[in-house]
């Protein structure tokens, strides 16, 4: 199910959502740009930059073995969310920012929303830390941030429709969704997806790589209560 876009006009131009597109899109160009020389050496120094300013829990929590300090651990919770591992990634946490971002900024205002967007990344990354504290895997990616962003959607336009591709096999279809089914099933399939990543790395108590599912559960309530803190109390903008 992927979604197009939704049916809820926005009253102002969304500058924040745009920048931060254009951000993250720089900085993906330039993580690829880092790794595309043939010389051996400029795969590892890509792979460097990941390692130096995504979000590594143990080095949060003090338990990596060897302590890193550049930068500071507190200082990657900010630069791992403009990291992607892919165009894939890159190209779905966008898409997912710009569908449903502008709305939420509409609301919130310029600045506020850049505030919200932040914290919503911030708290992410306290999440995937405090379920795995002791991982030495770079957290990387905007999905937290952009997980605050769809609760937060959520809570304002339960009833907005969103345009979604159907895609079974060789069946393909767009049709409009309420969000709150859309959202909804995105939120339930992280669950699910983090329960069974967490069972199965319990009873394994091996570290395995892929997604960070907490991190998109975290940033996804922590837009739902942040929304309450930062919504202008009156209609107007930042």
């Amino acid at each position: 199910m992927l979604p197009l876009k939704d049916d809820v006009p926005s009253s102002s131009v969304p500058f924040v959502t745009i920048a931060l597109i254009g951000l993250n899109a720089a900085v993906f160009l330039y993580q690829v740009s880092l790794g595309m020389d043939a010389d051996p050496r400029a795969a590892r120094a890509a792979q460097a930059f990941v390692a130096e300013f995504g979000m590594v829990p143990c080095r949060l929590t003090g338990a990596c073995p060897v302590a890193d300090q550049f930068p500071h651990p507190v200082v990657t919770m900010f630069t791992s969310m403009f990291l992607h591992g892919g165009l894939f990634h890159v190209g779905g946490n966008m898409l997912y920012l710009w569908i449903f971002g502008d709305n939420v900024e509409d609301t919130l205002g310029h600045g506020r929303f850049a505030v919200f967007y932040v914290l919503s990344g911030v708290a992410a990354a306290l999440a995937q830390t405090l379920v795995n504290p002791q991982s030495s895997l770079p957290m990387i990616g905007a999905s937290g941030a952009v997980s605050g962003v769809l609760g937060a959607y959520l809570v304002l336009f339960p009833y907005a429709r969103v345009l979604v591709l159907f895609i079974f096999g060789f069946f393909v279809r767009a049709v409009y969704v309420p969000a709150m089914i859309v959202l909804g099933f995105w939120i339930v399939v992280q669950f699910l997806n983090g329960v069974i990543t967490f069972s199965a790395s319990a009873a394994g108590g091996a570290e395995t790589g892929g997604t960070a599912w907490f991190a998109h559960i975290g940033g996804f309530l922590a837009g739902i209560a942040l929304l309450f803190l930062v919504r202008p109390r009156r209609s107007g903008r930042l």
